[in-house]
């Protein structure tokens, strides 16, 4: 109460000043706005943006977990100092606090950088628009450490941060009027600005660039390989983790998109909560399904040898395209976006199919980078209006038919 009633003090004394916005913005962000409504009927609800946010980020603080403890244990496994999980899971060198406490000093300072440069860049504005700062960039804050390389140079994180808060989101006029995904606008940023660090077999594993430097100096130590199945798979190359390292999520990739189960059981919590849509969450996997029934087809038939440079990731089994790379992650917690999502119920089973179609599509066929949910989801994103717009028009014939019908 102390600090609350603080607040309240400045409130009232720079009220009417340059600087009220911002300590509007301040107390609106750690405490519930004390404004009521004064005329007209209102619906009222126990669920605000606020609590909305603050449900999305339980539902990923799990895959936050044990990114961090994945973090550490593909480093120490890389450098020799732990068996692979089929072979040490039960092993006390496995659970070893240490795995954590590696990943846990890499990735919080990512979470530090993103939230402390998005919610500056929020407060920022909401002092030159004079307005409460906006909750939308929680959830975004949280993500963007979730879905990049652990190894990402804090500067380029928060380069992107600038940019895909600024030209993501505020431009458009802010939480709730932005287009693009912000995560994911700041995660392509970071693509197409600074693509060595966002593929390759090196930015997946802790401290695998850093060591790659000093062999390249002259140090005697042995190189670490962080490539992920997708880089794997698209070489051509035999996969050495097995289905359960895959949907445990003990293989290298983004910090939070590795553990399948996990980001499954997000889902589901977001489903029951009615905050994620499971129409966008079941048609996007029903059109990764498809899509990879359609290539595992195309080398059945031979269409496409093993000297094909497709051939690996046409040949994987359909479903193991969910398990692997950034695809549940991106269909549980980016896809399901209320706001860039399509809102009509048809809809969002036509823009959800198509982002798991075209999320393998791409990922097969992406020169530069084997993954494809990242595109996939800003292309509908895009498209998402122009569905809705078509879906609504539909019904409203459909209904003219009917009435015409019912007066003739």
């Amino acid at each position: 109460m102390g600090l609350k009633n603080n607040l309240h003090k400045l409130k009232l004394k720079y009220k009417g000043t340059k600087m009220a916005p911002a300590f509007n913005a301040i107390h609106t962000f750690l405490y519930l706005p004390d404004e009521t409504t004064h005329n007209g009927t209102h619906i009222k609800a126990a669920d605000d943006l606020k609590r909305t946010m603050n449900t999305v980020i339980m539902a990923m603080v799990p895959c936050l977990l044990f990114g961090m403890f994945n973090a550490g244990y593909q480093h120490n496994l890389q450098v020799g100092e732990i068996q692979a999980v089929t072979a040490g899971f039960f092993s006390p060198e496995f659970w070893a606090l240490d795995n954590f406490m590696i990943g846990f000093w890499k990735i919080i300072p990512l979470v530090i950088v993103s939230y402390g440069v998005g919610l500056g860049i929020e407060f920022l504005f909401a002092v030159i628009k004079g307005h409460e700062v906006e909750e939308g960039y929680l959830v975004t804050g949280m993500l963007v450490p979730l879905i990049v390389p652990v190894d990402i140079p804090l500067w380029m994180l928060a380069v992107a941060v600038v940019f895909g808060v600024v030209i993501g989101k505020e431009v458009f006029g802010g939480t709730g009027m932005n287009i693009l995904n912000p995560a994911l606008t700041i995660r392509a940023f970071l693509f197409f600005a600074y693509p060595t660090w966002m593929s390759g077999d090196k930015v997946w594993v802790e401290g695998a660039v850093e060591r790659t430097n000093e062999i390249a100096a002259g140090a005697n130590l042995d190189a670490i390989s962080g490539e992920t199945i997708l880089g794997t798979l698209a070489q051509g190359k035999a996969v050495t983790h097995s289905v359960a390292d895959m949907f445990l999520g003990f293989i290298p990739g983004s910090v939070g998109e590795t553990s399948t189960l996990l980001i499954v059981l997000g889902g589901l919590f977001l489903v029951f909560a009615k905050i994620g849509s499971w129409r966008i969450m079941l048609s996007s996997c029903v059109g990764a399904i498809v899509m990879g029934l359609i290539f595992n087809g195309v080398v059945s038939s031979g269409w496409i040898t093993e000297t094909s440079k497709f051939y690996g990731l046409m040949s994987t089994e359909f479903w193991h395209h969910l398990l692997i790379g950034g695809f549940a992650f991106g269909t549980v917690f980016m896809a399901t976006d209320p706001v860039t999502a399509s809102q009509t119920n048809k809809g969002k089973w036509i823009y959800g199919f198509l982002i798991g179609f075209l999320s393998i599509m791409i990922r097969v066929f992406n020169p530069a980078y084997p993954e494809g949910v990242m595109l996939a989801i800003l292309l509908m994103n895009v498209f998402a209006p122009t569905i809705d717009h078509y879906v609504v028009q539909g019904n409203v014939k459909k209904r003219m038919k009917r009435l015409k019908a019912k007066v003739a």
